[in-house]
C-alpha cells in the first residue's frame, strides 16, 4: 500500500465532513482544499555576495525536502546596484504529499519553537482564501543546524487554498492544525 501523509488522511476522513457541516456544502467537491504551499525568501545582500543565494537555496531545500530555485530580478534598479536577471531570492512550491508533510512538521515541531509563541495572526488573509505567514528566523525548523548557518533570515510561507472566502479558508487551516491567535 502506498504511503499517505497523516494530514491528507485526516482531511479526507474528518475535515471534509466538519467543513461540510459548518458551511452546508451540497457536494464534496465544494469543500475547500489546500492546493499548494509556497515558501519564498528574499536575499537582498546577494547583490554583493553570490554565495548567499546558494546558502538560501540549500537551507530551503533542507527544510522542505524539495529543491529550491533562485528567483531573478525583473528589472534594473540603479540605487541597489541591481541588474535584470540577477538572483535575489529563493522559492519552493510544495504540492501533494510533500505539502502535507511540510505542514505537519510546521505545525507540530517548527511553530512551537518560536519564542513567546501565542499563535499566528489571523490578519494574513488576502480576501480570496489564501493565507500568508511570515517567519522571522529559519532556526525554528529542526532540519536547520544552528552551527552551520551564516546569518539568520526570515521567510514567507503562502498557503493557497481553493476556498472562496477568508472565513472558509480560516476554518480549513484551523482544522488542518494551524494555531491562530484567540481574539
Amino acid at each position: 500500500m502506498a504511503y499517505v501523509a497523516r494530514l491528507k488522511k485526516e482531511y479526507k476522513e474528518r475535515i471534509v465532513a466538519a467543513l461540510t457541516e459548518e458551511f452546508g456544502y451540497s457536494n464534496v467537491m465544494q469543500v475547500p482544499k489546500l492546493e499548494k504551499i509556497v515558501m519564498s525568501r528574499g536575499v537582498g545582500a546577494a547583490v554583493a555576495d553570490k554565495k548567499l543565494i546558494d546558502h538560501a537555496i540549500d537551507e530551503m531545500t533542507m527544510i522542505t525536502g524539495q529543491k529550491a530555485v533562485a528567483t531573478m530580478s525583473k528589472k534594473d534598479v540603479a540605487a541597489f546596484k541591481l541588474r535584470k536577471g540577477m538572483p535575489i531570492g529563493a522559492k519552493v512550491t510544495l504540492r501533494g504529499e510533500r505539502m502535507y508533510e511540510f505542514l505537519d512538521r510546521l505545525v507540530t515541531s517548527a511553530l512551537p519553537r518560536v519564542r513567546d509563541f501565542q499563535g499566528i495572526k489571523a490578519t494574513g488573509f488576502d480576501g480570496r482564501g489564501n493565507y500568508n505567514l511570515g517567519v522571522t528566523e529559519q532556526i525554528i525548523f529542526p532540519e536547520v543546524n544552528i552551527d552551520k548557518i551564516n546569518r539568520i533570515n526570515g521567510m514567507d510561507i503562502t498557503f493557497v487554498t481553493s476556498a472562496e472566502t477568508d472565513k472558509e479558508a480560516k476554518s480549513l487551516l484551523t482544522e488542518l492544525g494551524l494555531p491562530f491567535k484567540k481574539n
